[in-house]
């Protein structure tokens, strides 16, 4: 049995939505923001020296590091699937995205929550990384084009990774620039796993709006 340490509104809903894909058996362990500063508790600490999620314990096992945690489940619970035979182009590319999801896309979006605090003393520094925002954000587009997933169109750990990314974009001002990237973060979250992972972990602040028809106001007009 796998346990999750779970921050909510954090990275570590991925690894709840892989745990629920692979069929794997897992607890979580709940730890909640500060309401004031949004920070993780200090009892997570205890856990890993950073004080930061997820953390997985598997057994003797205690890994950190959303890509390394979604590597180990996979290839310890994986059978084969969620991620293209080693050694072929495509798991190149797979490797690729599994590591671009935190050493560089999550970094613009990063750098803007921060300076967002300091106000107008961050101003010369929003041109920068909007633009890198942007280029990342269409990086992104692009590879995935018309495809439902990004590596050979088959759901693989590149898509729980880049998951987090897509949906902070799908929720965010980006939206209306990048519509298929918002279209991939609701294929992502309609599915039963991830519906699954969302009922035993709790609210999630980057949870999308019903858009099915029968959520349409009552007023909305036909067609």
């Amino acid at each position: 049995m796998i346990t999750v340490h779970h921050l909510n509104d954090s990275r570590s809903q991925r690894i709840l939505w892989l745990c629920e894909e692979l069929g794997v058996g897992y607890d979580i362990k709940f730890y909640q923001r500060d309401l004031t500063t949004s920070l993780a508790p200090a009892a997570l600490s205890a856990v890993h020296p950073l004080g930061k999620s997820p953390v997985i314990e598997d057994g003797s096992v205690t890994i950190a590091e959303s890509g390394a945690i979604v590597d180990y489940l996979i290839r310890h619970h994986g059978y084969g699937a969620f991620a293209p035979e080693p050694g072929s182009t495509l798991h190149e590319t797979y490797l690729e995205w599994l590591h671009f999801a935190e050493g560089s896309a999550m970094l613009p979006f990063m750098l803007k929550l921060y300076t967002g605090r300091l106000g107008a003393a961050a101003a010369p520094l929003q041109p920068r990384i909007d633009s890198q925002l942007g280029s990342h954000l269409a990086f992104f587009d692009s590879a995935l084009g018309d495809n439902d997933w990004l590596v050979g169109n088959t759901l693989s750990g590149a898509d729980i990774m880049m998951s987090f990314v897509a949906e902070i974009a799908a929720t965010s001002d980006a939206a209306a620039a990048f519509p298929r990237l918002v279209d991939y973060a609701y294929r992502i979250q309609v599915r039963p796993a991830w519906q699954a992972a969302l009922a035993r972990g709790g609210p999630y602040r980057f949870t999308l709006p019903d858009r099915s028809p029968s959520a349409a106001p009552a007023s909305a007009p036909a067609g």
